[in-house]
């Protein structure tokens, strides 16, 4: 069954670049997942339906097409509430490229609220949490790698890399078991649900009445306190606000099971 909703979703249709003919979602078929992080209503798994994750992150060329078609969303033209001053200020125009930021590299310097319009116009959302993490979990052969020690460190590798350097063009890595790339290595991400991740690292802070002040955060701790990346990328995403943008993050869209 659940086999069978993957393949549906891969038959949803995308508005994409002209020209694109290869499938622009690959589909997951969902399932208990173990996350990094320790759900307290959730202590066997985090369920998760089928769904398709975009194979790629959105790139300048989509967004652009994007912003030229719902103006309001023009770095010029967005209200303040929804996207900071630097909000693709790295684009020559509101509707120009440029070359700093080239057609095929992920747009970056884009904010959560314009993330989210974006996937919503194409009758899509942003992922979960849960499930940019289930996608990202898998190499290239094997669908949960977090138990290897070489792809850890290949990952915990790109941090090190500085972020003033150009961003390469999305799709250069090879796809992982689910078919999707670009999850480790090109840009932070942002997700739906980015604003709950609250996270202590310290036993102390369990069972803390004042996590409850975090509306719609649940009491999450980091369960495998050897994955770094994982706390890394879910302090990062915490840390912002909607209409933050920044010169390394960008999104990825998805739907969900019919």
């Amino acid at each position: 069954m659940r086999a069978t909703l993957a393949a549906l979703l891969l038959a949803l249709p995308f508005a994409g670049l002209a020209g694109d003919t290869a499938p622009r979602y690959a589909g997951l078929p969902g399932g208990t997942f173990k996350s990094a992080l320790q759900y307290e209503d959730a202590k066997g798994g985090v369920r998760i339906a089928p769904f398709a994750l975009m194979r790629t992150a959105v790139t300048n060329a989509e967004f652009l097409a994007f912003v030229r078609k719902h103006p309001q969303w023009q770095r010029d033209r967005v209200a303040s509430v929804f996207a900071e001053p630097r909000y693709l200020s790295h684009w020559q125009s509101p509707t120009q490229l440029g070359s700093q930021a080239l057609p095929q590299q992920p747009v970056v310097w884009v904010s959560w609220f314009a993330a989210n319009a974006y996937c919503e116009s194409i009758g899509a959302r942003l992922p979960t949490w849960s499930e940019w993490e289930y996608a990202a979990a898998a190499d290239e052969t094997r669908r949960d790698a977090r138990k290897d020690p070489a792809w850890r460190e290949r990952i915990l590798s790109w941090y090190s890399r500085p972020s003033n350097e150009a961003l390469p063009r999305t799709g250069l890595q090879a796809p992982n078991a689910w078919g999707v790339q670009d999850l480790h290595g090109l840009v932070w991400e942002w997700t739906d649900d980015y604003s709950s991740l609250l996270v202590s690292g310290d036993n102390r802070d369990q069972g803390d009445p004042d996590k409850t002040r975090f509306c719609g955060a649940g009491a999450l701790s980091m369960d495998d306190r050897e994955n770094y990346a994982v706390l890394m990328r879910v302090a990062m995403l915490s840390s912002l606000e909607g209409s933050n943008a920044t010169a390394n993050l960008g999104f990825r869209c998805a739907r969900s099971a019919p």
